[in-house]
């Protein structure tokens, strides 16, 4: 499982999402994730809603084995569910 982080400096959510997959990175010999810095990588936020395929408001914006999960709290809910998170 490779999960993509897409977010911002200074943004808490992003910080929350990053450590989580980080947690779950240490847990479990399967998952693997990346960060993206948006600003220090210059994505755009037009670049990602193409990605996305919808507007895109808030980071971060993180996608799992490349399909769109959402922001921070759907990534909670699908770990919690899915990857045994605060089991």
């Amino acid at each position: 499982m490779f999960v993509v982080i897409f977010g911002r400096p200074g943004c808490p959510y992003c910080v929350r999402a990053k450590e989580i997959a980080a947690t779950l990175e240490e847990q479990r010999d399967d998952f693997k994730f990346r960060y993206v810095d948006m600003h220090a990588e210059g994505v755009t936020k037009e670049e990602l809603e193409k990605t996305v395929g919808k507007p895109v408001h808030t980071v971060p914006q993180i996608f799992v084995d490349q399909d769109h999960i959402g922001g921070c709290d759907e990534f909670v809910a699908y770990a919690k569910a899915n990857l045994g998170l605060y089991a």
